[in-house]
């Protein structure tokens, strides 16, 4: 990792849904336009988690997203990304802890995520901040409509 760069960790706004779309496209990450990814669909899940789902700032752009969600019993880190230009200054690190503290903060002891496919880089981040591999598990999933 080279130095840390001088980011601003901040609850996402509205606003911010143009460019989070933009740093989980240059990751490659998949979007669902029309689905959960939708921006209108982003803003109804900003009322339940406003604390939780976090943008980094640097420079007054957004270079980084994490979504943490939970059932109440179990929280999530989904959809955590850095620009490419970006990576490897310690912005992802800083979005995954300041995402565990907000789980935490709401009693929630136990903090899992999933990783898609081979990313060596996401599973290091997660394995180094104490993330242990569990499994195999086979996941299933039922979709109520297309696009979600």
């Amino acid at each position: 990792m080279t130095d840390e760069l001088d980011i601003t960790i901040r609850s996402m706004r509205p606003a911010d849904y143009d460019a989070v779309r933009e740093v989980w496209a240059a990751v490659g990450l998949s979007i669902r336009p029309t689905g959960r990814d939708a921006e209108a669909a982003v803003c109804t899940q900003l009322q339940h988690f406003s604390d939780l789902y976090l943008v980094a700032e640097h420079a007054g752009r957004v270079v980084g997203v994490v979504f943490g969600t939970h059932d109440v019993r179990k929280g999530w880190i989904n959809r955590l990304a850095v620009h490419p230009d970006h990576q490897r200054h310690g912005v992802g690190r800083r979005l995954l802890e300041a995402c565990a503290r907000g789980l935490d903060a709401r009693g929630i002891g136990i903090v899992a995520t999933l990783i898609e496919g081979e990313n060596p880089a996401s599973e290091a981040l997660f394995t180094h901040a104490g993330y242990e591999a569990f499994g195999p598990i086979r996941y299933f999933r039922k979709r109520q409509y297309p696009g979600v």
